[in-house]
């Protein structure tokens, strides 16, 4: 009888396991939000700088309500030796509520508004002075500071996936400054996140190798699916809230994150809701809400440049090596319009 009793007792077990496995194997999710959960402590940083950042809002709130830790950074274009905050490590500074109110400050109008929504962030923001060796050290300070076992780096437009070989790269230099440091900065785990495909044309990125490039990461096993996001996602509504507040408070608003949110509430083509875009073509399509996640590792030893580029001091020396490669060597096919 106990033999009988221990085997249906083991099948009972073995169906647990399998409904489990199961479970894992058809739960409709991207290989980014499947590996999300094995990390602790994030460090969410804007990988070209300025409003970069603030398309991390989505993620983050994503991250807390898991229960996760979260810091924030951004490569930022703010008078930083002005601005009050405390410098915790040459060009490093912990945006607080000391921080002045300056013509241009999105760290400080992130920090701001989550005070709005009863989070307390730790914000940092990084001189774009730097090169790749002394942001390394500031990585690797945060990431010892804080214990951080994960970091995503985040993009708004998708510059961040060109190789450097390209016709058109848009501003690649500093979201490649800022992959080429973190990548070698010791995260257990590495990601990046780009959204707003298209919004980048005016900048002069040709989108045809950009998609070549997410080919040939998929081929690597670095890409991660993209989701789309939308305003009746709770993570979407915290996006489209801070951006009516930056409407309202900033005096330099984000022509990238705005183009986003119209393309999230349906509008599209030439369509302007900022007087900055005003006398320009503007293409607003349900591409730019979609969110890609890669492998950081991938992207970083496929930038073509970067032995260049590597034991740079400051931000001049890195586009100085840059520049000069991009000289010497050839391009791939000049600028094509997507066949479809």
């Amino acid at each position: 009888m106990r033999t009988t009793h221990q085997f249906i007792e083991n099948q009972e077990k073995w169906c647990v396991i399998r409904t489990l496995q199961n479970r894992l194997e058809y739960n409709m999710q991207i290989p980014f939000f499947q590996k999300i959960p094995q990390g602790q402590r994030f460090l969410l940083a804007g990988c070209g700088g300025g409003y970069d950042i603030i398309t991390a809002i989505p993620l983050y709130f994503y991250l807390k309500s898991l229960g996760k830790e979260v810091v924030l950074a951004n490569l930022s274009f703010t008078d930083l030796a002005n601005s009050n905050c405390e410098m915790v490590l040459p060009d490093c500074y912990l945006i607080d509520g000391k921080a002045k109110n300056l013509a241009y400050f999105p760290e400080k109008l992130l920090r701001d508004w989550l005070k709005q929504q009863n989070e307390q962030p730790m914000i940092y923001a990084f001189r774009n002075s730097v090169g790749v060796q002394p942001l390394r050290q500031i990585y690797q300070y945060l990431k010892k500071q804080h214990c951080i076992d994960t970091l995503v780096l985040a993009d708004g437009g998708t510059d961040s996936l060109m190789f450097g070989d390209e016709l058109g790269v848009a501003t690649i230099v500093e979201d490649s400054l800022s992959i080429l440091a973190s990548a070698k900065a010791g995260f257990n785990r590495a990601y990046l996140m780009a959204v707003g495909f298209g919004v980048e044309k005016f900048h002069g990125l040709d989108h045809y190798p950009c998609l070549q490039n997410i080919a040939t990461l998929t081929k690597k096993g670095a890409y991660l699916g993209a989701f789309s996001l939308t305003p009746d996602m709770a993570e979407g509504q915290k996006y489209l809230d801070f951006l009516a507040y930056e409407k309202q408070n900033a005096q330099r608003n984000s022509i990238v994150n705005h183009s986003i949110a119209n393309a999230m509430c349906g509008e599209f083509g030439d369509y302007h809701s900022l007087a900055q875009t005003k006398g320009s073509e503007q293409f607003i399509n349900p591409f730019m809400p979609l969110y890609w996640h890669f492998e950081l590792q991938a992207i970083a030893q496929e930038i073509v440049f970067a032995d260049k580029v590597e034991h740079s001091q400051t931000l001049q020396a890195f586009y100085d090596e840059y520049e000069i490669y991009r000289l010497k060597n050839r391009r791939r096919k000049g600028l094509r319009e997507l066949p479809i």
